[in-house]
């Protein structure tokens, strides 16, 4: 099973996995080890509850890092998860040129309450309401 995760990871031009995503090869728990051997080999960070992205070895540290910035995975998983993402208040502020403070990028404005902490190493994004 962990073969078919790592091939259906490799293949897909996704950079967030849910773990409903590899539901068809087999039960919960088995598809929870499968994801779990696959997150110490390094193909994948866990990002938040069932959600997983895909990873590579940071040139820095050697660890495993997503492939893309922490922003980017968490407004694909909130839209994965079926919520629409619009920038920041921040963000819109600097845009407008009514600030010139510049965004950090670790703050998204979504429709829907979100209970999930979307990040990865101790770095999360802010999730605040519109």
């Amino acid at each position: 099973m962990a073969d078919l995760i790592a091939q259906r990871v490799r293949r897909s031009r996704r950079n967030v996995f849910l773990r409903a995503d590899f539901d068809a090869f087999g039960s919960y728990d088995a598809v929870g080890r499968a994801l779990r051997q696959q997150v110490q080999i390094g193909r994948l960070v866990q990002i938040g509850y069932g959600l997983y992205a895909k990873a590579e070895p940071s040139p820095l540290t050697g660890k495993p890092a997503p492939i893309v910035g922490i922003r980017t995975l968490a407004s694909e998983a909130i839209r994965r998860l079926g919520k629409s993402v619009e920038p920041s208040r921040f963000d819109k502020a600097y845009n407008s040129g009514r600030s010139t403070q510049v965004p950090t990028g670790r703050t998204l404005t979504v429709n829907a309450r979100i209970r999930r902490r979307i990040g990865y190493d101790g770095n999360y994004v802010v999730l605040q309401p519109a």
